[in-house]
Formats: C-alpha cells, structure tokens, sequence
C-alpha cells in the first residue's frame, strides 16, 4: 500500500507537460540497463543513465581527477581513518525531500545493509558514518582506505532520497528518484528508459536538454543507421569497422577516449555445482586455454587497432600495469604440453557471451584459436542482463565479460577476485590475494600500492579467476546538432552543458 501511495504521488508530480519546443535528445545504448536502484545494480550502461538520474558525492574529469558534485569539499584525517564532507546546500531531491547529511547517511546505510546491495564490499572499510552537522558528514573507517573517494565518485556514492528510499525498499528500481539532472519518467524494460529535466536541480542554469530517452539497441549497425537516420542524436561503443563511415558523414562528430576497463572471460571456479568441471578445477588448463589466444591479432581484427591487447586488469598504457608480466605471446605447443600434463587432449568449453556482434566476432576469433590447442568452445550467446544473472548465479562454465574501469586500481580489481567480494562471480579465493589487496588499499603511497597490485597480479596470473584479453576505447558517434559533449577514460555521457540545435 505504501508503495502504491508513493507512486501515485510521483506520477501525480510528474504530469507536468514538456513546452512545444522542449529539445529532446534521444541516445542509443549497446545494452539495456539492469535494476535502476544504484545499491543493486552492476551493467555499464545502467552507470551511463545514473549520470543524468543521480548526482555523486563526487565526480571524475576527463583526466581522472576527483572534483566536487554533492560534496563540495572533504579532508582526511592524519592517520587516514576519518574523511570529513561538506555538503552542498540548496539541493532537492526529484520528489522535492531535501539533500543534506542524514539523506547521505540513510543512503550509505542502505547500500551497507540491503540485503540486496552490491556497494557492500565497496564500503566494507566504512566502520560508521555520521551526520556531523546538517549539511557534514563523516566517515569513520575500520582502517585506512585511500580508495573511499574513488568509490563515492560512482553508484556507493549515489545518494537517493530517503522518502521514495523508504517507501519502495528494494523496488526502489521501479522508480528512482534521485538528485541529478533529470527524473525518471518511464522504463519499458529491452525498449527505452525516459527522463525529463529536473526544473529544481541544483545546476539547472547548466542543462539545455528537457528530455533524454536511452534506447538499447545491441547490434552496432542498426545503432549507427539509426544516428544517420536522425531517429537518434548520440550513439555509444560505436564498432571500430564503423569508424571509417561516421568519419566520412558531414552531419556526424566522433569522439573517442582510452578506457581504464578491461574485456575478459570469468572462469566459474567455485561458483554452485558448474564449477565442477576440468576447466574450472585445474588451473593448467586456463593457462594454456590463455596461451592459445593471439591477443593483439584479435585486438586488430575486431577493433582496427583502437583496442590494446591486455593480459592483467590494468592496461600496458596504466602506471599500475605490471612489465614483468607482458602479454604473453601465442604458444599452441605449450598450451598442448599443458593440457597433456592436466590429463587431456581435447576439453570441451561452453563460454556464455553477450548477442552483440562485436562480443560475438571477438569470442569467433578466439573459439578459433583454442580449437587448435585442444579447446572445443561452444558459444551461448544471450542479452546482457540474462548473462549477468547466470554469473550471479553461478550458472556457466565460462563467461565473456568487460568491465568499465575506475579511476582508482581498487576499483578495477578488488570487487572481481577478494574472497566474497559483490562482484566475485568466480567466487576465486586467495587469502594473500585478499591481504594483499586490502594492504594496497590502505596505504598512501603509491609506490607501495604498485608493489602490492604487482604481487596480487602475479598470483592471478598463475591462477587465472579471469582470463583478460584487452582494454577497448569508447567510441562516440553524434549529430553535429548536438555540442558540448566531453569524451571522458570512464565512458559515461555527461550531459551538463550539452545543448542540441533544431
């Protein structure tokens, strides 16, 4: 009932009719989006909505330096344990609750507590937080974390209002409401998420568009025939074989930037009953599954150069890349030795991968390349969200997956590899991968960190949770009627202070 009520009154505040000449924008997603509720969701795509949906605590620049959004500044404490907020003031939620320090409280609470949270082990060093003044809030740690900020620049650090939080629980996703630029309109789950600008927000003077619909559309020339088409403005993760045409088009612009991710393939290593398998029980096997791969053909092939082949989280461009471990060069007779010593000539592999066809040209090349080591590599495609949840799930042998990347290191390998970590979908566990991750973590000195990410990343390079392939960039394509639109290492679509011409 009170769920029913809430809603009622969000749609009744929501009947407010767009001018006549309201600008809408409309933008082409690879993938739809999974849960709309920032403590439940992981897809990429998901990220991209929040950042017109739900403002941060903090936010990222292009050249990956953490700036002010709703705090406005912070400070540490000497020994590290405390960081100290100050908020902005004059903030409204969608649903007009007022921001201030207990919402930001309720909200790190919630994404600590909800049994259906996956922001917990992004916040398992936060021991208490507290609203030390009405618009100040400070986090008391169980020890030090120089990556807290990292993680309260994305979804841990997306604060929703706590009356919509309270009134839908864990089907907050049915209708978010947030403090970002625009509120939720509607969502028709594999068709379109809309949006309409925010008339309260906090930096409206700054917003030129009235309404946003993301419309996902997995096959990357349909995408970009719908841009040249106009029955879209902006499309993202353009295919590298299309970059040639978005060029040659007079009424597109391009955009690209090197992403801090990686693409990779989940080994189900003691994740429920599938696990038990020869792949998932002998690490030789992954290993010489890993050396049948021709990693920079297949980066060229698929990606026309823009990718780089990677063998670790961190691409060989990052400070954090390990040269000690270089990308190791195809060796089919070693990975033969190395399945013979396993007990094998020929495995047979089920590798669960997304239906796009840039995943699917990628996993093509590769079911190729094992095959003449001795892998016999069924595909299973299917649509994002579903592939997601069989990992969740445990349900798969192996899976083709990518991760967007943070901007600090933590973030692009704690959450996949720590023992019971949110995003462990391998469910690997190492208990001096874990001491060394969390030691990395907690010290200020980034030499000392490389040193604890290089031993940490020689283990799982013997061990093999996940098999890294590559690091891609993200690619843009949009009409020239749209301007003001920054290319940013994280791939999301900031839409401050892009405006769209008639």
């Amino acid at each position: 009932m009170k769920i029913a009520k809430f809603l009622t009154s969000l749609a009744a505040g929501a009947l407010i009719a767009l001018p006549a000449c309201a600008v809408e924008l409309k933008i082409g997603l690879q993938d739809d989006a999974d849960v709309l509720d920032p403590a439940q969701s992981r897809t990429f795509v998901g990220r991209i909505v929040y950042t017109a949906l739900c403002d941060k605590l903090v936010d990222v620049t292009p050249d990956l330096k953490f700036v002010p959004q709703l705090a406005t500044s912070w400070k540490w404490s000497a020994d590290g344990k405390q960081l100290v907020m100050e908020l902005r003031q004059g903030v409204k939620f969608q649903d007009e609750t007022p921001f201030n320090a207990q919402a930001v409280v309720d909200t790190i609470q919630r994404n600590q507590t909800m049994p259906e949270s996956r922001r917990k082990s992004e916040l398992s060093s936060v021991a208490k937080v507290e609203a030390t003044g009405e618009y100040e809030v400070t986090f008391t740690l169980k020890a030090p974390d120089v990556t807290l900020l990292a993680q309260l620049s994305d979804r841990a650090g997306m604060i929703v209002s706590p009356t919509a939080a309270k009134a839908l629980g864990a089907k907050f996703g049915d209708h978010p409401v947030c403090a970002g630029p625009f509120k939720f309109v509607e969502r028709v789950q594999q068709d379109r998420i809309v949006l309409e600008k925010f008339q309260d927000y906090w930096n409206k003077d700054n917003i030129f568009i009235d309404k946003v619909t993301y419309l996902p559309i997995p096959d990357t020339t349909v995408r970009l025939a719908n841009l040249r088409s106009g029955d879209l403005d902006m499309i993202e993760r353009v295919a590298a074989s299309d970059i040639g045409t978005v060029k040659s088009d007079s009424n597109l612009a391009y955009a690209d930037a090197v992403s801090t991710g990686w693409m990779g393939i989940y080994a189900n290593i003691g994740n429920g009953p599938r696990a038990d398998n020869p792949m998932g029980k002998d690490k030789r096997l992954r290993q010489a599954f890993s050396l049948a791969i021709d990693r920079a053909a297949a980066m060229q092939i698929v990606f026309d150069g823009t990718a780089v082949a990677g063998n670790q989280p961190f691409s060989p461009n990052s400070p954090w890349y390990d040269k000690d471990i270089p990308v190791p060069a195809r060796d089919v007779d070693k990975a033969k030795a190395l399945m013979k010593a396993a007990g094998y000539d020929r495995v047979p592999v089920e590798i669960a991968v997304t239906n796009d066809p840039v995943t699917m040209q990628t996993m093509q090349i590769i079911q190729s390349m094992v095959a003449e080591a001795g892998f016999d590599v069924t595909l299973k495609p299917t649509e994002f969200a579903t592939l997601l949840d069989a990992q969740t799930g445990g349900n798969y042998q192996f899976s083709r997956s990518d991760w967007s990347g943070r901007p600090d290191p933590d973030g692009v390998i704690q959450q996949f590899v720590t023992t019971g970590a949110g995003l462990n979908d391998s469910k690997y566990s190492n208990p001096q991968v874990d001491k060394l991750l969390l030691e990395a973590r907690q010290s200020q000195d980034n030499a000392v960190r490389k040193q604890k990410y290089d031993a940490a990343g020689a283990i799982m390079n013997d061990e093999l949770p996940i098999i890294y392939l590559g690091h891609q960039a993200w690619i843009w394509a949009y009409n020239k009627s749209v301007t003001g639109f920054v290319p940013s290492p994280d791939g999301m679509i900031r839409l401050v202070g892009v405006k769209k011409s008639s």
